[in-house]
C-alpha cells in the first residue's frame, strides 16, 4: 500500500513537471496556431497514441458511467483548456496563473460536498493554501501591480472551477475499476467531441503542412504525447491513489516548474521575490500533505 502511494505521488510529481513546461511549446506554437488549434490537434494526438499503446475496448459500461466520461471529457479536455486560453485575452497572465492556482481548494470543497469516501478536510489543508497562494502570488506578480480585468478574472475563476469538477469526477471514474488508459481515452473521446463546436467559431485551419516544420512538429508531439497521452494517465491514476484533494495540491508546483524551466532553457534570472515565492510554495505543499500538523480544537 505505501509503495502504491509513493508511485501515486511520483505520477503527480511528474505530471506537474510536464505541465509546468508546457507553456514553452505553447509559446512556440502560437507563432503560426490559434489556441484552439493547438488544443484539438494536441488531444486528437494524444487519443491516437493511447489507442496505440493499449489496443483495447472498454466494454460493459452503463449509461450512467457514459455520461460520467461525457462530464469529463466537457470539463477536463475541452472547457478548462477554452476558458483559460479566452481569459489569457482578456486579463493578465499573471493574474490567470494565480487564479488558476485555485483549484486546489475547489477541489477540496466539492469532494468534501460530494465524494463521502474521501479524507476530510484538515486546518493544515487550509493554511497550506495560504501559504503557498502568497508564493504563487510572488512568483506571478514579481512587483508588479495586480490589475484587475473582471471579464478575463472571472473566465479563470471558472476554469478553477471547472477543473475542479474534472478532478471529482476523475475520482469517481476511478471507482469503476477500469483501466486507467481506457478510461482518459474515452474522457479524451467524449472532450474531442465537444470541442468540435468552438472549432468553427475560431475559425479553425486544418492546414496540417505546417507541421513540416521541425520545430512546430517536435512541440506538438511534445504536447500530445507528453501532456496529454502521458500525463492525463499519470494524473488519473495519481487521483485514483491518493484522491482528488491530495493531488490537486500538487498544482501549487506549476509556478515553481516555470520558474526553474525560464532558468534553465531560457536563461532568465531568478528574482530575490521569486526564489521566496518557491519556498512558500514547498512550504505550502509539505503543510497541505502532511497529516502531523494538526490543529487541535478544530473540526472541518
Amino acid at each position: 500500500m505505501e509503495n502504491r502511494q509513493t508511485t501515486g505521488h511520483l505520477s503527480a510529481l511528474l505530471t506537474i513537471i510536464i505541465w509546468g513546461t508546457t507553456f514553452i511549446s505553447t509559446k512556440i506554437l502560437l507563432a503560426d496556431f490559434q489556441p484552439v488549434e493547438i488544443l484539438f490537434f494536441r488531444f486528437v494526438m494524444g487519443l491516437l497514441i493511447l489507442m496505440l499503446v493499449y489496443p483495447h475496448r472498454l466494454k460493459g459500461t452503463t449509461p450512467g458511467q457514459e455520461f460520467t466520461f461525457a462530464a469529463a471529457g466537457l470539463c477536463g479536455i475541452c472547457m478548462y483548456y477554452l476558458l483559460e486560453n479566452i481569459a489569457l485575452t482578456y486579463t493578465l497572465a499573471s493574474n490567470v496563473g494565480v487564479i488558476i492556482s485555485v483549484a486546489p481548494f475547489f477541489t477540496a470543497i466539492l469532494t468534501h460536498l460530494f465524494l463521502k469516501d474521501e479524507e476530510k478536510l484538515r486546518p493544515n489543508f487550509f493554511i497550506g493554501f495560504v501559504v503557498a497562494m502568497a508564493g504563487i502570488i510572488l512568483i506571478s506578480f514579481n512587483g508588479s501591480k495586480l490589475e484587475l480585468n473582471p471579464t478575463g478574472d472571472l473566465l479563470a475563476l471558472l476554469a478553477a472551477l471547472v477543473w475542479a469538477c474534472y478532478s471529482v469526477l476523475t475520482k469517481k471514474i476511478s471507482g469503476y475499476g477500469c483501466n486507467t488508459i481506457l478510461t482518459t481515452r474515452r474522457v479524451f473521446f467524449y472532450g474531442i467531441l465537444f470541442m468540435i463546436p468552438p472549432l468553427f467559431l475560431f475559425d479553425f485551419k486544418l492546414e496540417l503542412s505546417r507541421f513540416a516544420d521541425p520545430v512546430y512538429l517536435f512541440n506538438i508531439v511534445y504536447l500530445g504525447l507528453g501532456a496529454s497521452a502521458l500525463c492525463f494517465v499519470t494524473w488519473n491514476f495519481a487521483v485514483k491513489v491518493l484522491g482528488a484533494v491530495k493531488t490537486s495540491i500538487y498544482i501549487y508546483m506549476v509556478p515553481v516548474i516555470t520558474v526553474v524551466t525560464s532558468v534553465l532553457i531560457l536563461h532568465e534570472k531568478i528574482t530575490a521575490l521569486a526564489g521566496i515565492g518557491t519556498v512558500l510554495i514547498l512550504a505550502g505543499l509539505f503543510l497541505s500533505e502532511s497529516k502531523r500538523f494538526k490543529l487541535k480544537r478544530l473540526n472541518i
